[in-house]
């Protein structure tokens, strides 16, 4: 997928082949939270919220056509609720590689995939897309979806301190650096050397006066920075996950989650008045696919727990008393972020 420098901070993003795995979608040029810029920093957003999904959701869908719109449906969604990495995981608990494409609900098929390139897709802004993905058939339907809009899907007149850019082949002067396609009229040279097509994050010359100069000098910087410098919503990484184990232990972020939220209808209640969220760094919050939490756990025989609350700082229920026998889990995920918005942005997490 998309993340320029790829899987996670710290990775350069570049094209996929049909039968690679999808690339993280963050075009990282340093390791997020190193340089002390992203704990140092206060008139950003010093924290970061993270959201678990299994990726077997998406073969209960019954055509290609729906699948597709499922997963923008959740990326559209975690967007509006400013997720700032998706984890998407197996619930057998896999190790193997996961690669090649979805072809629909059989034993051979790979749903996570699927889910994760859709999903690096749509993050990536409209102008890089012909860079960053060759035709694939797990993209066959992504052009009806609803776009994202968010705000690092620059438009070409709009301004703004930071853009997306992909590192484009033309030449330059030695040390002179890279020209980069930033989604304008004309490239942005950058004065660092990075291979032609990564994905970059490209800190902008201020151009209030309406013209753009000559030659368009940006600067690229790692993609938390528009996060952490300006409090702006940058997009999403997506990482894929073999198994819950996985995704409770490898975090991208320094430090690695200092909160962790299981989902279950067995839970504490969310909506309750005396509920509340402790400070937090990274917050992770997990969701179960069509068995919940439990099928997740009995997957992954690295995990010895017996009861998937364990697993987690706190263990929560979004929708006491629901109406139906069952929330999909793309419900479950607007709901319960809608539950937890207040609490996230009322944060304030504990100095270091």
């Amino acid at each position: 997928k998309k993340k320029r420098k790829s899987e996670g901070p710290g990775k350069a993003e570049k094209k996929l082949k049909p039968t690679d795995e999808p690339s993280s979608s963050e075009p990282v040029v340093e390791k997020e939270g190193e340089g002390g810029s992203e704990e140092e920093s206060t008139k950003g957003r010093p924290f970061t919220v993270s959201v678990a999904i299994p990726g077997s959701i998406v073969a209960n869908a019954q055509s290609p056509e729906l699948r597709t719109y499922l997963v923008g449906q959740i990326a559209r969604a975690l967007t509006i609720f400013e997720v700032d990495e998706i984890v998407v995981f197996t619930e057998d608990g896999s190790t193997k590689p996961i690669e090649g494409e979805f072809q629909g609900n059989t034993r051979r098929a790979d749903p996570n995939v699927f889910m994760a390139r859709v999903l690096q897709y749509l993050e990536t802004p409209q102008y890089l897309r012909k860079e960053l993905f060759p035709m694939h058939p797990d993209l066959k339907y992504a052009g009806l979806l609803n776009p994202l809009d968010a705000p690092h899907h620059v438009r070409i007149d709009t301004p703004s301190p930071y853009r997306e850019g992909v590192v484009v082949n033309r030449p330059t002067k030695p040390g002179q650096g890279v020209w980069c396609n930033v989604g304008l009229r004309q490239c942005a040279l950058v004065g660092v050397s990075i291979p032609v097509g990564t994905r970059v994050t490209v800190k902008m010359p201020d151009t209030t006066g309406g013209r753009l100069p000559k030659t368009l000098r940006g600067t690229a910087v790692a993609p938390s920075k528009p996060r952490t410098e300006a409090g702006m919503y940058w997009g999403y990484q997506t990482r894929l996950a073999g198994g819950l184990f996985k995704v409770l232990s490898e975090c991208p972020y320094k430090g690695g989650y200092d909160l962790t939220i299981g989902t279950s209808e067995r839970g504490l209640d969310a909506a309750s008045a005396d509920f509340k969220l402790p400070p937090f760094r990274h917050l992770l919050l997990v969701f179960g696919g069509l068995g919940g939490l439990e099928d997740a756990l009995l997957g992954d025989e690295r995990l010895a727990a017996s009861d998937p609350s364990s697993l987690f700082s706190m263990y929560i229920n979004s929708c006491k008393n629901q109406g139906s026998r069952t929330i999909r889990t793309e419900e479950a995920v607007p709901i319960t972020l809608s539950l937890l918005r207040p609490h996230i942005l009322a944060n304030k997490p504990n100095p270091k």
